[in-house]
């Protein structure tokens, strides 16, 4: 073996090992960690090896090509999460130093059966959607591309009709449910029982944010751009609009009861009649504060936050310090300013600098 195989297959080892170290023999397979791996490394491990459950390594045995785009789902649901949550007292922080057994992208909260845990199963689905029905929309695998039931339609009276590329959402829709969905009736225990029906609710209801939010587009064609004849396409959302949506439905999700019977009901006896829709965020268990640092649930507090004085919302000192007061320091700040073009050739900039007040959770 020459030394570039050697260096190759020592390379490769090393990221072994450092999987290893993130997913201990036992430890729940977690199609998550995909979304903070460094670029190409889950094609090198292949999908044998990567911290995937058994049915997701068959399907992604069968169709190898959609890994990176399950990587980028991974990763929109991640980054969309950190950037909702990004001023309240729980901030989505991921981490990969997580106590024995649990998730090591978002700990306590993956299990928790809270608030938090409905957000993070509905924003990661609703990523893995958004991904997968975008590299189909590109033309990037042979089994998808745009979606064929609109096509040839329209209203001639109203002068457009469908054309281009509209977005085959039904087809992400289909393999996120495939994908992440696990059979209810192969779990044991009732809590166990009542955790899987309430991610895989969730999973769903992220999905049903994506279709809620197609829009249509349309472009133009006529003399001088009168508009006689529109071209209109279906298309996906943006995945910070779609973000935003699922924070509503976190502030406004449903509590269950803890046991199951038929069907999921409201937790609440005086609601108890009022049906649960497929798009509403569910939970079992309320959330704690998130204000004191608690290492056995790997919850880092709110000490050391910075915060907004002046804010009266989730962001301002008064909440997310939890009553517990700030500390204020200056920083000082230098910069390039005033920069002018000077004939011939090169610029003259000002050295500024200004003090800004940093305010930070005792």
């Amino acid at each position: 073996m020459d030394r570039a195989a050697l260096l190759g297959l020592s390379r490769l080892c090393a990221l072994w090992a450092a999987l290893l170290a993130l997913f201990p023999c036992g430890a729940q397979g977690n199609w998550m960690w995909l979304g903070i791996a460094s670029f190409g490394v889950p094609e090198k491990l292949g999908c044998a090896n990567l911290p995937l459950n058994s049915r997701q390594k068959e399907l992604c045995k069968k169709k190898p090509y959609l890994l990176p785009s399950i990587g980028e789902g991974a990763r929109l649901g991640i980054q969309e999460c950190r950037s909702q949550f990004r001023h309240e007292r729980w901030n989505c922080l991921v981490t990969a130093a997580a106590p024995p057994g649990t998730s090591p992208l978002f700990g306590y909260e993956l299990s928790s059966g809270t608030k938090e845990t409905a957000f993070i199963y509905a924003v990661m689905a609703a990523g893995l959607v958004h991904s997968v029905t975008r590299s189909c929309s590109a033309g990037n695998m042979t089994e998808c591309s745009c979606d064929t039931t609109l096509q040839n339609g329209g209203s001639a009276s109203e002068g457009w009709h469908w054309g281009g590329c509209s977005d085959d959402v039904q087809y992400g829709m289909w393999f996120s449910r495939k994908f992440l969905d696990f059979p209810i009736r192969n779990t044991t225990g009732k809590e166990s029982k009542v955790l899987l029906a309430m991610n895989l609710h969730n999973n769903e209801a992220g999905r049903q944010a994506v279709a809620k939010l197609m829009s249509v587009d349309c472009r133009c064609h006529g003399v001088s751009g009168s508009c006689a004849v529109k071209t209109c396409w279906k298309t996906m959302s943006s995945f910070e609009k779609i973000g935003h949506l699922l924070k509503d439905k976190y502030e406004n999700s449903v509590q269950i009861s803890d046991e199951i019977k038929r069907k999921m009901r409201r937790r609440d006896k005086d609601q108890k009649k009022i049906p649960i829709r497929k798009d509403d965020l569910l939970y079992v268990n309320k959330s704690p504060n998130y204000c004191v640092e608690d290492k056995k649930l790997g919850i880092p507090g709110t000490q050391g936050r910075e915060c907004n004085r002046t804010s009266e919302g989730a962001d301002g000192c008064n909440l997310l310090c939890c009553g517990r007061g700030y500390n204020t320091h200056v920083v000082r700040h230098v910069e390039r300013c005033e920069c002018k073009f000077i004939w011939c050739c090169y610029v003259r900039c000002r050295r500024c600098e200004s003090m800004t007040d940093v305010h930070t959770c005792k």
